[in-house]
């Protein structure tokens, strides 16, 4: 009875183990499927972009009271050993004080600084780099780097590691936010679905971005400064664990049949490209030079609170998933307006920018930052998927360069805000700096004009017919299956409502006679764009 009973427990088991490995093998299967790769891969990346942006700004409420501690300590310190006579000490205390208060703003300011400088410098490298070796190895790097500058910056106790971690940081966003970005680009090839994805993307890097400092400020302030950045660095570590096992980057060669991508220097002299580019550097001017100086001057005028000016830009987070959302919608029912979203949400930004002096409480505030953030999001939801198409449509359809060209005019934003906004703010004042940053938007908008018929290009003979390398036959199954399935990630893009393909006349101006006469010539040589 018990060998009958054990020999039944023994088939159940056998059963169970054997339904357990058929649904492991159906989970696998289902995971390799391309919708579900694509959106874990957009999950890691989002996680990847939101773990940059929360450590770009955790800091904010975490460093300058910690350099203060810090520069406290030093000063006693100082003072115990040399001076013994305290009538002096107290003389000289006043000057002192004004001396070190300097000192430390000019500190602060700097390393707020470094971390976009040193993404400056590497990206042109990072950008070639991602080009030759794909998006995955190169997103890997920037987390095992993120990673280790998160730890530092938990470990740190004095200024020159701050600042060292601060550099590592902006070193590992060069290769993560440009290759995620790229990666994201590269996988959803149809417009609509781009649009959406990269918005997805822009909304979780606006939510660190604003979420940060409250975060980092009440854990800095319960539990002290190692806590938030072990927080973020084990996130970092299980997204780059996720990585490792979803996306296998050491195993997934595909990137040797692809493409060579146009160098960063043509893209950089391209016409439309220079256009997007400039645009994404002047609406995030704003954002950049309000972050170091708008706290002061709340102190100063509305003698805000101390919790006021941490959750200032905390509101702001909504109009901008808002903004986000409408450009998504509207790109995907009028794709030919990309530009006119974007020119849009220059002027927002300018009207916001030029009304923030004349606001006299918190509340009144509340709104112009709102109206910056929501003009942020329709720049750059108009203007990132912009990018990528004229890559397709001008160049080769591979992305690392034109998206590392987009991180260099965040960062020359981002490194000019801690160091000129506060020169600006010291020598003509608040009001105009802000005066200055509207007027600079509203006229850069016409300049968005140039890209009015950016729907009506069509791809180059090569980027359409030569889909692989040095322009060779297909060599076995493999390349053969490579070039269909670039084929067919092309016919994605076939959403055109009423664009038509680029004719060149004789003055090289564009024909739309000739173009509506050769449309059904060029539906059969490659895909529409729109």
């Amino acid at each position: 009875m018990d060998t009958g009973e054990s020999s039944g427990l023994a088939k159940s088991a056998a059963v169970k183990l054997s339904e357990m490995g058929e649904k492991t093998k159906q989970f696998g299967n289902k995971m390799k499927a391309p919708d579900h790769q694509r959106r874990i891969i957009l999950v890691i990346v989002c996680v990847a972009l939101l773990l940059d942006n929360m450590l770009y700004m955790v800091i904010v409420p975490i460093i300058p009271d910690y350099l203060a501690d810090l520069e406290l300590e030093q000063a006693e310190h100082v003072h115990l050993v040399l001076h013994q006579n305290y009538s002096i000490n107290s003389t000289m205390s006043s000057a002192q004080a004004k001396n070190n208060r300097d000192n430390l703003d000019v500190q602060i300011g700097v390393l707020f600084a470094s971390k976009a400088i040193l993404q400056l410098l590497v990206n042109p490298l990072s950008g070639t780099f991602i080009d030759r070796v794909g998006y995955d190895i190169p997103l890997l790097i920037g987390l095992t780097v993120m990673f280790f500058s998160t730890c530092i910056f938990a470990f740190a106790e004095n200024y020159a590691t701050l600042f060292f971690a601060r550099s590592l940081q902006g070193l590992g966003s060069a290769f993560a936010d440009t290759s995620g970005i790229a990666m994201i680009a590269d996988k959803y090839t149809e417009e609509s679905e781009r649009s959406k994805a990269l918005g997805i993307a822009l909304a979780f890097i606006s939510f660190g971005s604003l979420v940060a400092p409250p975060f980092g400020g009440i854990l800095y302030e319960f539990a002290g400064k190692r806590v938030p950045f072990i927080v973020l660095a084990v996130v970092c570590l299980i997204d780059g664990i996720l990585l490792l096992t979803v996306i296998k980057p050491f195993s997934n060669r595909t990137r040797d049949n692809m493409p060579v991508g146009t160098p960063i220097y043509k893209l950089m002299i391209d016409p439309y490209i220079a256009v997007v580019a400039g645009a994404l550097t002047v609406c995030n001017i704003p954002l950049a030079f309000l972050e170091p100086t708008i706290a002061n001057w709340m102190e100063s005028t509305m003698h805000s609170s101390k919790w006021e000016m941490g959750l200032c830009w905390l509101p702001a987070f909504f109009p901008h998933v808002l903004g986000v959302y409408m450009t998504v919608k509207l790109a995907a029912k009028y794709p030919n307006l990309q530009w006119f979203y974007g020119a849009l949400g220059m002027v927002i930004i300018g009207a916001s920018s030029c009304t923030i002096p004349a606001c006299k409480t918190f509340g009144q505030l509340i709104a112009p930052l709102c109206g910056i953030c929501f003009g942020i999001a329709l720049v750059d939801t108009a203007l990132l998927p912009t990018l990528a198409f004229l890559v397709d449509v001008r160049h080769v359809s591979v992305y690392g360069s034109v998206y590392a060209l987009a991180d260099i005019s965040y960062s020359v934003a981002y490194a000019m805000g801690p160091i000129v906004a506060g020169n600006i703010v010291h020598n003509y004042g608040f009001v105009q700096l802000n005066l200055g940053m509207g007027l600079v938007n509203v006229l850069y908008a016409p300049a968005l004009l140039l890209l009015r018929n950016v729907c009506q290009m069509k791809p180059s003979y090569s980027e359409r017919e030569n889909l692989l390398v040095n322009d060779d036959e297909p060599e076995g199954l493999f390349d053969t299956m490579q070039m269909e399935e670039r084929r067919g990630k092309k016919k994605g893009y076939s959403s055109a409502g009423d664009c038509l393909p680029v004719v060149v006349d004789e003055n090289g101006g564009f024909d739309p006679f000739r173009a509506q006469t050769h449309a059904s010539v060029d539906e059969s040589s490659g895909p529409q764009y729109s």
